[in-house]
């Protein structure tokens, strides 16, 4: 990611932590209940136009609704979306149609509730996300960044090396990951240890995330290529063999697994043949960058299908916490992609970096309705 983030294995390697949720964690939770807002602006705002939608797709279409058929768009406090907003205007004020609500929105007041919500209503157009099949319901699922503890140096605990991609090796495609991992040429391309194999098995899926260095500091990494394996999934392959029950197949069952059976530990990595080379990315306070090239917000960034919507744009989502019935309806930001995110109604919700965030991520699997706001002409 430029922080080079959304590389092709990145975009499978997110969305495949949802699929350890989506192959093992059970039945999903049903579409959340319709909820009505309390009146609103119709489609048609005096004195703006009505900014058309994309062209359908066999993914997914768009359709033009009144603000008040938005499903709990007065629920959420929308001063919390506003880094995202500004984030996506980074990338997108160059075009004329997101140039005037990215100036527009700069004088608005960001602490002024009434004033934000005002804004979006005037200035946006919203639009029901409809799948392809006619249906206006579907999966969402987490994915976050992960904070590893590590060292420079091979020392005490941190036994478990990531590697830089060896420059001998060329750039076709390489063995799988147990032949690899026997290959001389690796040796001397760790690029930081880790202390712990199964989350850096997860951060090769997840493909770039932090390293918390024995003095505090951190080291953030990043996608540095592939052995161009396919990828196969570790959380399948302990199901398919009686190891994990569907209930404990997350990520945190996985873990615990890994605990209960460390001499198994390998032949469980090695399941999975494609492995994942980092290198070193400079330090920031940021998110990651997402495939639209500027920082996810916790929280308020998601990934989408873009042939459906469209890279930047805000999306009005409305699903349920994982495992459970308590509704999250929020703004977001369409700031991502990713190669297992296909179809209309369909998003991975960013929930932030370190273990809390990831172990949300691990257990999203819910339904949801989507609506995007397309700015006016």
């Amino acid at each position: 990611m430029r922080y080079q983030a959304m590389t092709n294995w990145r975009r499978l390697g997110w969305t495949a932590m949802a699929s350890v949720a989506i192959w093992l964690a059970g039945c999903s939770s049903g579409p959340p209940p319709r909820v009505q807002g309390p009146g609103g602006p119709t489609a048609t705002t005096p004195g703006t136009g009505t900014a058309p939608p994309p062209a359908s797709t066999a993914a997914g279409r768009l359709q033009a609704v009144s603000w008040n058929e938005v499903g709990g768009w007065s629920a959420d406090d929308v001063r919390a979306a506003w880094p995202a907003l500004l984030a996506s205007c980074q990338a997108l004020k160059k075009r004329p149609d997101w140039n005037r609500v990215c100036s527009v929105g700069i004088m608005v007041d960001a602490g002024d509730l009434p004033a934000m919500r005002e804004y979006f209503e005037t200035n946006f157009q919203p639009y029901r996300v409809v799948n392809g099949d006619g249906t206006d319901s579907g999966l969402i699922t987490g994915y976050y960044e992960p904070i590893l503890h590590g060292s420079r140096t091979r020392q005490g605990p941190y036994q478990v090396p990531l590697y830089r991609r060896p420059p001998t090796m060329g750039k076709g495609p390489l063995p799988a990951r147990g032949e690899l991992m026997q290959n001389p040429a690796m040796r001397g391309n760790e690029l930081v240890w880790v202390d712990d194999a199964v989350e850096a098995a997860f951060l090769q899926i997840q493909g770039s995330g932090r390293i918390r260095l024995p003095d505090g500091t951190m080291m953030r990494v990043g996608f540095g290529g592939t052995n161009d394996q396919p990828f196969r999934s570790i959380g399948k392959w302990l199901l398919d063999r009686g190891e994990i029950t569907p209930v404990q197949a997350t990520m945190q069952g996985i873990k615990a697994w890994a605990r209960a059976n460390p001499a198994r530990v390998e032949e469980m990595l090695n399941v999975n043949p494609r492995f994942v080379f980092f290198r070193e990315l400079p330090p920031t306070n940021e998110g990651p960058v997402g495939a639209l090239g500027v920082p996810l917000t916790a929280e308020r960034s998601i990934a989408v299908d873009p042939a459906t919507i469209p890279l930047g744009v805000p999306v009005f989502l409305s699903t349920t916490r994982p495992l459970s019935t308590e509704p999250i309806q929020r703004l977001m930001f369409a700031q991502d992609t990713g190669s297992a995110i296909r179809g209309g109604v369909r998003a991975d919700f960013f929930w932030g970096a370190g273990d809390a965030a990831g172990e949300t991520a691990g257990r999203m699997k819910q339904g949801g309705r989507m609506w995007v706001l397309m700015p006016r002409s």
